[in-house]
């Protein structure tokens, strides 16, 4: 799978893990000079606590375009150590 944002493939991976529909890339497939992260969070009663990144590519800023959950309910456990997006960005395989 590859995630794609502004033409520029920002993470790519065989080991996606998919929950609620979207793909989770194993945060070392990230190309992490584009990722800076962001101050927000949200949370899923069943997941936990989520965190984001802003990315920026080509000189321009996708503010919370990936989310990843730094200590997900047991539940979730699947995801520790994943990312996912969304603002735009574009998951194929």
């Amino acid at each position: 799978m590859k995630a794609i944002w502004n033409e520029e493939i920002i993470a790519e991976s065989d080991d996606t893990v998919v929950v609620e529909g979207n793909h989770y890339f194993p945060m070392n497939s990230l190309r992490r000079e584009l990722f800076t992260p962001s101050d927000q969070t949200s949370f899923c009663p069943w997941k936990g606590t989520a965190s984001y990144y802003d990315l920026t590519v080509a000189g321009r800023e996708n503010a919370g375009a990936a989310w990843y959950y730094p200590a997900p309910k047991q539940a979730a456990a699947e995801i520790k150590d994943r990312v996912a997006f969304w603002k735009g960005v574009e998951v194929v395989e």
